[in-house]
Protein backbone atom coordinates (compact mmCIF):
# COMPACT_ATOMS: atom_id res chain seq x y z
CA UNK A 1 0.00 0.00 0.00
CA UNK A 2 1.48 3.32 -0.99
CA UNK A 3 1.16 6.01 1.62
CA UNK A 4 -0.14 9.15 0.86
CA UNK A 5 2.43 11.71 0.30
CA UNK A 6 4.14 9.25 -2.15
CA UNK A 7 1.02 8.26 -3.99
CA UNK A 8 0.69 12.12 -4.38
CA UNK A 9 4.13 12.59 -6.09
CA UNK A 10 3.46 9.76 -8.22
CA UNK A 11 0.41 11.13 -9.36
CA UNK A 12 2.61 14.55 -10.05
CA UNK A 13 4.91 12.28 -11.35
CA UNK A 14 2.07 11.14 -14.16
CA UNK A 15 0.73 14.45 -14.48
CA UNK A 16 4.76 16.01 -15.51
CA UNK A 17 5.48 13.11 -17.58
CA UNK A 18 2.05 13.81 -19.58
CA UNK A 19 3.56 17.38 -20.40
CA UNK A 20 6.76 15.98 -21.07
CA UNK A 21 4.71 14.05 -23.60
CA UNK A 22 2.86 17.56 -25.13
CA UNK A 23 5.80 19.27 -25.23
CA UNK A 24 7.64 16.89 -27.75
CA UNK A 25 4.43 17.13 -29.56
CA UNK A 26 5.02 20.76 -29.84
CA UNK A 27 8.11 20.84 -30.93
CA UNK A 28 7.36 17.93 -33.29
CA UNK A 29 4.73 20.24 -34.72
CA UNK A 30 7.53 22.58 -34.69
CA UNK A 31 9.68 20.99 -36.42
CA UNK A 32 6.89 19.95 -39.07
CA UNK A 33 6.32 23.26 -39.59
CA UNK A 34 10.04 23.84 -40.64
CA UNK A 35 10.18 20.79 -42.87
CA UNK A 36 12.81 19.13 -41.09
CA UNK A 37 10.89 15.55 -40.99
CA UNK A 38 13.36 13.92 -39.18
CA UNK A 39 13.71 16.42 -36.57
CA UNK A 40 10.09 15.76 -36.13
CA UNK A 41 9.40 12.22 -36.42
CA UNK A 42 12.40 12.03 -33.74
CA UNK A 43 10.19 14.69 -31.24
CA UNK A 44 6.98 12.76 -31.89
CA UNK A 45 8.82 8.94 -30.90
CA UNK A 46 10.17 10.87 -27.66
CA UNK A 47 6.55 12.47 -26.97
CA UNK A 48 4.78 8.75 -27.13
CA UNK A 49 7.82 7.22 -25.02
CA UNK A 50 6.91 9.83 -22.31
CA UNK A 51 3.15 8.45 -22.83
CA UNK A 52 4.86 5.22 -21.92
CA UNK A 53 6.49 6.66 -19.14
CA UNK A 54 3.11 8.19 -17.62
CA UNK A 55 1.16 4.76 -18.59
CA UNK A 56 4.12 3.01 -16.30
CA UNK A 57 3.71 4.91 -13.37
CA UNK A 58 -0.29 5.05 -13.80
CA UNK A 59 -0.33 1.15 -13.31
CA UNK A 60 2.28 1.29 -10.74
CA UNK A 61 0.27 3.57 -8.88
CA UNK A 62 -2.93 1.13 -9.62
CA UNK A 63 -0.81 -2.06 -8.59
CA UNK A 64 0.13 -0.58 -5.64
CA UNK A 65 -2.96 0.20 -4.30
CA UNK A 66 -2.93 3.70 -4.95
CA UNK A 67 -5.62 6.15 -6.88
CA UNK A 68 -4.46 7.30 -9.60
CA UNK A 69 -5.83 11.43 -9.83
CA UNK A 70 -5.05 12.76 -13.59
CA UNK A 71 -4.39 17.37 -13.20
CA UNK A 72 -4.64 19.47 -16.27
CA UNK A 73 -1.41 19.71 -18.54
CA UNK A 74 -0.25 23.47 -18.68
CA UNK A 75 0.21 24.53 -22.08
CA UNK A 76 4.03 23.91 -24.05
CA UNK A 77 5.77 26.29 -25.38
CA UNK A 78 4.96 26.53 -29.53
CA UNK A 79 7.80 28.71 -30.96
CA UNK A 80 11.66 28.67 -30.86
CA UNK A 81 14.13 30.68 -32.32
CA UNK A 82 16.23 28.45 -34.06
CA UNK A 83 16.12 24.36 -33.98
CA UNK A 84 19.16 24.08 -31.45
CA UNK A 85 16.69 26.29 -28.94
CA UNK A 86 14.76 23.29 -29.41
CA UNK A 87 17.21 20.81 -28.23
CA UNK A 88 18.56 23.16 -25.63
CA UNK A 89 14.73 23.34 -24.15
CA UNK A 90 14.67 19.65 -24.48
CA UNK A 91 17.93 18.91 -22.27
CA UNK A 92 16.72 21.83 -19.95
CA UNK A 93 13.48 19.83 -19.60
CA UNK A 94 14.84 16.63 -19.13
CA UNK A 95 17.16 17.86 -16.30
CA UNK A 96 14.17 19.39 -14.39
CA UNK A 97 12.76 15.64 -15.23
CA UNK A 98 15.86 14.09 -13.71
CA UNK A 99 15.80 16.11 -10.58
CA UNK A 100 12.13 14.76 -9.89
CA UNK A 101 12.96 11.12 -10.48
CA UNK A 102 15.62 12.18 -7.87
CA UNK A 103 13.55 13.76 -5.93
CA UNK A 104 10.72 10.71 -5.71
CA UNK A 105 13.73 8.37 -4.94
CA UNK A 106 14.76 10.47 -1.87
CA UNK A 107 11.06 10.58 -0.62
CA UNK A 108 10.94 6.71 -0.89
CA UNK A 109 13.93 6.15 0.84
CA UNK A 110 12.66 8.01 3.60
CA UNK A 111 9.37 6.28 3.48
CA UNK A 112 11.45 3.00 3.72
CA UNK A 113 8.95 2.38 0.38
CA UNK A 114 11.73 -0.34 -1.13
CA UNK A 115 8.84 -1.42 -3.77
CA UNK A 116 8.58 2.28 -5.24
CA UNK A 117 12.26 2.67 -4.86
CA UNK A 118 13.28 -0.33 -6.99
CA UNK A 119 10.32 0.63 -9.03
CA UNK A 120 12.13 3.99 -9.72
CA UNK A 121 15.53 2.67 -10.31
CA UNK A 122 14.23 1.99 -14.16
CA UNK A 123 13.87 5.83 -14.17
CA UNK A 124 16.91 6.99 -13.30
CA UNK A 125 18.77 4.60 -15.53
CA UNK A 126 16.05 6.35 -18.07
CA UNK A 127 16.91 9.92 -17.58
CA UNK A 128 20.77 9.09 -17.64
CA UNK A 129 20.11 7.89 -21.37
CA UNK A 130 17.53 10.51 -22.55
CA UNK A 131 20.10 13.52 -20.83
CA UNK A 132 22.78 11.35 -22.94
CA UNK A 133 20.67 11.40 -26.32
CA UNK A 134 19.81 15.01 -25.95
CA UNK A 135 22.93 16.31 -24.87
CA UNK A 136 24.76 14.69 -28.23
CA UNK A 137 22.09 16.48 -30.19
CA UNK A 138 22.34 19.50 -28.71
CA UNK A 139 26.46 19.19 -29.47
CA UNK A 140 26.33 17.94 -32.71
CA UNK A 141 24.03 21.48 -33.48
CA UNK A 142 26.43 23.43 -32.13
CA UNK A 143 29.21 21.93 -34.48
CA UNK A 144 26.93 22.30 -37.69
CA UNK A 145 26.03 26.04 -36.57
CA UNK A 146 24.46 27.17 -39.87
CA UNK A 147 25.33 24.44 -42.46
CA UNK A 148 22.74 23.71 -43.98
CA UNK A 149 24.42 20.45 -45.50
CA UNK A 150 24.90 19.39 -41.69
CA UNK A 151 21.00 20.39 -40.96
CA UNK A 152 19.85 18.14 -43.67
CA UNK A 153 22.27 15.38 -42.00
CA UNK A 154 21.11 15.47 -38.74
CA UNK A 155 17.65 15.37 -40.21
CA UNK A 156 17.86 12.36 -42.07
CA UNK A 157 19.71 10.75 -39.27
CA UNK A 158 17.35 11.75 -36.29
CA UNK A 159 14.50 10.60 -38.78
CA UNK A 160 15.93 6.87 -39.46
CA UNK A 161 15.23 6.73 -35.57
CA UNK A 162 12.63 3.64 -35.79
CA UNK A 163 11.07 3.27 -32.28
CA UNK A 164 10.74 4.72 -28.59
CA UNK A 165 12.74 2.74 -25.96
CA UNK A 166 9.42 2.07 -24.91
CA UNK A 167 8.98 -0.03 -27.98
CA UNK A 168 12.66 -1.29 -27.99
CA UNK A 169 12.16 -3.20 -25.14
CA UNK A 170 12.93 -0.29 -22.37
CA UNK A 171 9.15 -1.20 -21.16
CA UNK A 172 9.50 -3.42 -18.20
Amino acid sequence: MLKENVEKALNEQINAELYSAYLYQSMAAYFEDKSLAGFSRWMDLQAEEEMAHARKIYDFVNERGGRVILEGIDKPKSNWNSNLEVFEDSLAHEEKVTAMINDLVALADEENDYATHSFLQWFVDEQVEEEDSVGEIVDKLKLVGDSTQGLFMMDDKLGARTESAAEAGGEE
